[in-house]
């Protein structure tokens, strides 16, 4: 099991954590302490392999992002979008993460972008070493533009660095104003804020002075678009912010949680 967040999972060869039930037990265990060292040993490994993908990024010129949200954020139909928008200027390619399915794969790859597809079973985000392994098949172009569609939670994924270059954080208006400030590591170390969905603000109660101002003061740097993904609205923002960040490809300031 991870320590980090209780899924049932490995990361790069280190075995599930097995509980025992209480009646189990012949001799105390100092459990707390033991999983405090599994923790750090499962985050210290995936950090090594997540500048190991940063390096293999930079090598080839690739701007990667780690995109992230809870389910139903809209995540996919944003990528989409995107995709087609600006598919004729900028190549696209996506790791899709999800317990279960190549849905998503499928919809991008109907967009025009080369998708592969990782489940993940009973594990509730993706790791470096599932990305590792996923750009083997993928193998995205020099000069490209990589995004790494996250498992939907905002919990789990916040802890794992994946080699990316920023994460983006998308929120939406049904999900309520308050996640930022309900989930602050998650957009504490993120780049940018995508609150998407604000073509349903005229039919949800959604403060959305309140929910900038809970990220802002979480996240003080954190660049925000407020977007539809669906009517359009606000995607030129967001393009331009991808446009630069492929121009510049410098590296962005550390995030607070890496």
């Amino acid at each position: 099991m991870c320590a980090t967040c209780g899924c049932s999972g490995t990361i790069d060869g280190l075995e599930p954590h097995h509980h025992p039930h209480p009646h189990e037990h012949d001799h105390p265990h100092d459990h707390a302490g033991s999983t405090v060292r599994l923790e750090r040993d499962v985050l210290a490994k995936n950090d090594r392999l997540a500048e190991r993908n940063r390096g293999w990024f930079a090598g080839r010129d690739v701007l990667a992002l780690n995109l992230v949200s809870s389910p139903g954020a809209g995540k996919t139909t944003l990528l989409e979008r995107t995709i087609r928008d600006l598919g004729g200027e900028v190549r696209v390619s996506v790791i899709e993460g999800d317990q279960e399915t190549a849905h998503d794969a499928e919809r991008i790859s109907a967009a025009g972008s080369r998708a592969v597809q990782i489940n993940t079973g009973k594990v509730c985000h993706l790791d470096a070493t599932m990305v590792a392994q996923a750009l083997v098949e993928l193998d995205p172009a020099p000069g490209s533009l990589l995004v790494i569609e996250n498992v939907g939670n905002l919990v789990c994924p916040a802890l794992f660095d994946l080699g990316e270059a920023a994460r983006v954080v998308v929120t939406s208006v049904p999900e309520g104003d308050d996640k930022p400030i309900k989930y602050p590591y998650m957009f504490r170390g993120s780049h940018v804020m995508l609150l998407n969905k604000i073509d349903l603000l005229p039919y949800v109660r959604f403060d959305v002075d309140r929910c900038l101002a809970y990220a802002r003061e979480v996240n003080p740097h954190l660049a925000i678009f407020q977007v539809s993904a669906t009517r359009g609205d606000g995607l030129q923002a967001w393009y331009g912010w991808l446009r630069g960040r492929l121009a510049v490809r410098g590296p962005f300031a550390p995030s607070a949680v890496h």
